[in-house]
This record gives structure tokens, C-alpha cells and sequence, in this order.
């Protein structure tokens, strides 16, 4: 049996909902595990069922996408999380990535290029769209140093795992490559991003990239 990758959908336009499962339902190797089309059922099912990744709508009734994605990284999770929105306004673009989104996209990509880029994602790649891309880099140009994240924290285990997520790794890969299962490695995950204060994966490989750098 394939070992497919887990997909949780949260968009509160029944349509949008619809049509993107079926996109992803083609794929042999992707398994869409939930559907929510609002915040706190959606932060529910993520802190339950910890999929691989998460394609969240920016713009829901009552609690929006980015209290949305802040409520699932308060809790602990450790899903790569997509925003999918029609807004490429600078402040939600900038507010989501430093909230620990793994990516931007628009909604009116190409079903194909969506693919493609959720599929990259999946591999553990930060996914934007181009009309994004500048904002973001003019935001993080000067990036605020992070006090109280400390790599003496860090088990040994724990240590090497981030290593391995500066390299790009997924959860998947970086099992294998330890020989361990891939919920340990989210366990994993999950304790060094709050030993180091950090909000996700993306920031910890940069935050990382940054210190053998220095």
C-alpha cells in the first residue's frame, strides 16, 4: 500500500471546498483526512488528526485564517499549514508567514500550478505566489533576532531532527533517514520549536540556516 500524504481542507465557501477536494483526490498519493469551514473545528481536527498539511482560507466568518492558524500553533501543531486567499495585501501576507504559515498562495492559480505547489509543501518547501514573493522578502530583509532561542536546550535527538529540517527535509524523510517512526519525529518537532521559541518548521530551518552560518 502507498503511503499517502495527509491533507486537511478548512474554507467556510462550500464550492471552493469542493472543488479543490476533488483536485487533490485524483492524486493516488495525497488522502484528503478532513474538511472544516470554520476556525475552532478546524483547530480541533488539527491538534487530533495532525495531518501532513493544512490548506487554510485566509478570509472565514468569525475567527478568520490567521487566528485560525494562530490558535493551531499555540496548540501545538506541527502540520506544514498553506494559506489559500484572494488577498495579496502586504499585512496578511507578512502577518501569516511570521504567524508560521508554510506558504502563500492565491486562489486564482491554475489548478495545476496549485498542485504543484501543494505537492512542493508537502516536501517541506516554503510555497509562495509570485505576486507575493517581493512583499515578503522587503518584510524580512532585517528579521528580529530571536533572545531566547538556545541550541543548549536541545536533546541530542532533538538537535539532529532540526538539523535535518535546515536541509528541507520532511517529517517522512527525516523518519526514515533515522530509522524512527514519523509520529516521534512530530513529537520531536513539536518540543524543540517550544524550547526554542520559534512558531514553525520554516522558521526553526532558517533560525538554524542562521546559527552554522554565524
Amino acid at each position: 500500500m502507498t503511503d499517502k500524504s495527509s491533507v486537511m481542507l478548512v474554507d467556510d465557501h462550500p464550492l471552493l471546498l469542493k472543488g479543490l477536494k476533488q483536485l487533490l483526490e485524483f492524486e493516488s498519493d495525497i488522502e484528503v483526512v478532513a474538511e472544516a469551514n470554520n476556525g475552532p473545528d478546524a483547530i480541533q481536527l488539527a491538534e487530533d488528526l495532525d495531518p501532513d498539511l493544512i490548506v487554510l482560507d485566509l478570509n472565514m466568518h468569525g475567527m478568520d485564517g490567521l487566528e485560525t492558524l494562530k490558535g493551531m500553533r499555540k496548540v501545538g501543531v506541527t502540520s506544514r499549514i498553506v494559506m489559500l486567499t484572494v488577498s495579496d495585501a502586504d499585512e496578511d501576507v507578512v502577518e501569516a508567514i511570521s504567524s508560521g504559515a508554510d506558504g502563500y498562495l492565491l486562489k486564482d492559480m491554475d489548478p495545476e500550478k496549485l498542485l504543484e505547489q501543494l505537492r512542493r509543501a508537502l516536501d517541506g518547501k516554503m510555497v509562495l505566489s509570485e505576486a507575493v514573493t517581493e512583499i515578503l522578502a522587503t518584510a524580512i530583509r532585517k528579521p528580529a533576532p530571536r533572545q531566547q532561542a538556545d541550541l543548549n536546550n536541545l536533546t541530542n535527538r532533538e538537535y539532529e531532527i532540526l538539523s535535518l529540517i535546515a536541509k528541507g527535509m520532511s517529517n517522512k524523510v527525516i523518519a526514515r533517514e533515522l530509522d524512527i517512526s514519523d509520529g516521534t519525529v512530530k513529537v520531536h518537532v513539536k518540543h524543540l520549536l517550544k524550547k526554542l521559541g520559534l512558531r514553525s518548521r520554516v522558521e526553526a530551518a532558517v533560525w538554524m540556516v542562521n546559527q552554522q552560518g554565524s
